[in-house]
């Protein structure tokens, strides 16, 4: 049994007290005198991460091992390997990867509840910094996908042909259903999103405003379809980069309690400055930008603990930044098991200093190494 005392960043606020954990939180006893110095939260959840550390989703279980303890030392404590537009069979072997990650665990890492799936399904039209090698979700690549077990996100192009049955089918296998890399219009994105709430189905941007187009007084497009959505979560990446601070605002106006930040990290994240790649195509990161040859931006270097500094200089408040690395990505996937400082609850805790950097991170009530890096 562990015990911590500090800050606890608890859903009604932040208040001194002391945790009591093994593999899941014992007990909480709350206001216990002073606790400055240090903050504890629940451990950050990102659902949209292809690398880090020099692995990458598609190397297989070694690159996969790499970005999750990578990831883990930079407070992410459960994560879905991302996928990255490929042709079919080389998405597959990457699928199976994560799924023998899944049932072995990576020492030392982030927990690894399932598979994110961006790409193949994606428009050839808005690719982002994505290969060209898109596919239709036909039927048979559908049911390929979900009789593997594992995928617990994916991202479709409403447009596409087959799209509609497809988001029916992994809403039906309780899949979050990510809208993204994406030409449609309003109308074919609110079609896609009413049939998901038809089925109690779960609805999320991919990277809300990148790679979707814009939005117009007369063409509002798919942007005005997942603003207006009641119910659709929405993916950001507060890197500095990809976003405008009036473009988030925006979102958490639009949707609130339903935006979750992710670090849509490539394999270059926590490397520094210097040469990458990106599903075969060469990357360039400056002054912590990834971008390909043609400028256009490679996903990100980010980490979700700069991204938590990112939303406080924004102006946010500690518990609501919280709750967008953990509660609410947690709730997008369906996992009552985490998210929140509660008993009964997986100990997945973060450990930050007076300036919000990471001094101590557990997954499952083990001690994630410090060492071995950025």
């Amino acid at each position: 049994m562990t015990t911590l005392s500090g800050r606890l960043v608890l859903p009604e606020g932040v208040m001194g007290a002391q945790i009591e954990f093994g593999s899941r939180i014992e007990r909480i006893e709350r206001e216990v005198g002073d606790q400055a110095g240090r903050y504890i939260l629940p451990g950050f959840i990102d659902t949209h991460v292809h690398g880090g550390g020099g692995g990458d989703t598609m190397d297989g279980l070694p690159g996969i091992a790499a970005l999750a303890r990578l990831h883990a030392r930079h407070g992410t404590t459960t994560l879905l390997p991302t996928t990255i537009t490929h042709p079919w069979e080389r998405v597959m072997e990457a699928l199976r990867a994560v799924q023998g990650a899944m049932q072995d665990g990576v020492e030392g890492g982030a927990d690894i509840v399932g598979a994110h799936l961006e790409g193949p399904f994606i428009s050839p039209q808005r690719l982002g910094a994505q290969p060209p090698d898109t596919l239709a979700p036909t039927p048979e690549r559908v049911r390929e996908l979900l009789d593997i077990g594992i995928i617990r996100a994916v991202t479709l192009a409403p447009e596409l042909s087959g799209a509609l049955d497809a988001a029916r089918a992994f809403a039906g296998a309780g899949v979050r259903v990510g809208i993204g890399h994406t030409a449609a219009s309003f109308e074919q994105t609110a079609e896609l999103l009413a049939a998901l709430r038809e089925l109690g189905g779960r609805a999320c941007s991919t990277h809300l405003y990148n790679a979707m187009g814009t939005l117009s007084g007369r063409e509002p497009g798919v942007l005005g379809a997942l603003l207006t959505d009641p119910h659709a979560f929405h993916e950001l990446i507060l890197d500095g980069h990809h976003l405008h601070p009036g473009s988030v605002r925006l979102a958490l106006q639009a949707a609130p309690g339903r935006v979750l930040l992710v670090s849509d990290a490539m394999r270059a994240a926590g490397l520094g400055d210097g040469e990458s790649e990106l599903g075969g195509q060469p990357v360039r990161v400056s002054g912590g930008a990834a971008r390909l040859a043609n400028g256009a931006l490679a996903g990100s270097v980010l980490t979700l603990d700069t991204a938590l500094r990112n939303a406080l200089a924004l102006g946010l408040d500690l518990p609501q930044v919280s709750r967008m690395l953990s509660g609410t990505p947690a709730r997008s996937l369906g996992l009552a098991d985490r998210g929140r400082l509660e008993a009964g609850l997986r100990a997945d805790l973060v450990v930050l200093d007076e300036a919000f950097e990471i001094q101590e991170v557990y997954v499952a009530g083990q001690r994630i190494p410090q060492g071995g890096g950025q």
